[in-house]
């Protein structure tokens, strides 16, 4: 079951992070979960994958908030 509190995120809490931001938070520990949300088509097409990632379209990640969790930076990204 989807917590109600993951449907209810409004976009002023989705927010960018640089690189830099991401980088200097693995490097002190903090679990980060990588999503890919290119189409299948894109990404298999791509030579640029990201190790560990997990391929979620953007369209598919309502369906799967309940897969994610809930104590890990989760970077969503496109190429």
């Amino acid at each position: 079951m989807v917590d109600r509190r993951l449907k209810e995120i409004s976009l002023a809490e989705v927010r960018r992070i640089a690189i830099d931001e991401v980088k200097k938070r693995i490097d002190n520990g903090e679990p980060v979960l990588f999503i890919d949300t290119r189409n299948q088509h894109d990404w298999g097409e791509s030579a640029l994958k990201l190790p560990g990632a997990r391929r979620i379209h953007f369209s598919e990640l309502e369906q799967h908030l309940d897969e994610l969790p809930r104590d890990s930076l989760i970077v969503t990204y496109c190429t």
